[in-house]
C-alpha cells in the first residue's frame, strides 16, 4: 500500500469529464493519479509537493487516488465503504464541500448539506449520514475518548465535537485539550451549538499550534 508520494509536478490534464489527472514524477518515474479538481489550484509545473494516497485494485486495472491531507485520504475510504458509493462520487462529495462542513453535515446527520453534491440525492444522503456516523463512531471509541467527559460539556456536543475533530486528522490527545481548553470559556458552557464548539476548537487547536 502507498501512503503518500513525494515528487514534482510533471502534469495537470483536465480532460472533457469531470476527472482530474496529476502526474508527479518521483525517483524519474511518472505516477499518474486522479485528484479533486479543486487540488489544482495549488499545483505548479515543476513544485515540489506531497500526495496522500488511495490505491484502487480492479480486475482491469489499478487507480491510484491522490489527496492534499491524510484526512481527505481517510474520508475518502470512508466514504467508499458505505453501500452505493463509489470513487467518483466520493470525490465529487470531497470536491463539492470544504472538509469541515462535509464532517460536520456526516456527524450531525444534515443531508440538506450532503445533497448539494451533484448526482447525491435524498436517499443516498441519508445513507450517508447513517452509515458514516456510525463508523465514526467507531473511530472515536477506538481511539479511547469515550471515557471521561470535561466540565461544561454536554456529552452530546462531546460525541460531536470529538468524532468531527478525529475526522479531520486530529489526534485523541489533540481533541482533549482543545475539548478541555474551549470548555473554560463561561459562554462556551451555557452553548448548546455543537458547530459552535467545533469552530471554537479548530480555532483553539490552530493557535495552539502555532505557539
Amino acid at each position: 500500500m502507498i501512503n503518500y508520494l513525494k515528487g514534482k509536478v510533471a502534469d495537470v490534464h483536465k480532460g472533457s469529464s469531470p476527472r482530474v489527472t496529476l502526474i508527479l514524477e518521483v525517483n524519474q518515474i511518472g505516477y499518474e493519479l486522479q485528484i479533486l479538481p479543486r487540488l489544482t489550484q495549488s499545483l505548479q509545473p515543476g513544485e515540489d509537493v506531497q500526495v496522500f494516497t488511495h490505491q484502487q485494485v480492479r480486475e482491469d486495472q489499478i487507480v491510484l487516488y491522490g489527496f492534499g491531507t491524510s484526512a481527505e485520504r481517510d474520508l475518502f475510504r470512508q466514504l467508499v465503504s458505505v453501500s452505493g458509493i463509489g470513487a467518483q462520487l466520493a470525490i465529487a462529495l470531497l470536491d463539492t464541500l470544504e472538509l469541515p462542513d462535509l464532517v460536520q453535515a456526516i456527524v450531525g446527520g444534515n443531508t440538506r448539506v450532503l445533497a448539494k453534491t451533484p448526482g447525491v440525492g435524498a436517499k443516498t444522503a441519508e445513507r450517508i449520514a447513517l452509515e458514516l456516523k456510525n463508523k465514526l463512531a467507531e473511530w472515536r471509541q477506538d481511539a479511547g475518548l469515550t471515557t471521561s467527559v470535561p466540565v461544561g460539556v454536554m456529552p452530546a456536543i462531546q460525541e460531536e465535537v470529538e468524532m468531527t475533530l478525529l475526522a479531520l486528522g486530529y489526534t485523541g490527545q489533540e481533541v482533549i485539550q482543545a475539548l478541555q481548553a474551549v470548555s473554560k470559556d463561561a459562554n462556551m458552557s451555557k452553548n448548546t451549538n455543537a458547530e459552535d464548539w467545533i469552530r471554537e476548537a479548530i480555532s483553539w487547536l490552530s493557535r495552539s499550534t502555532q505557539l
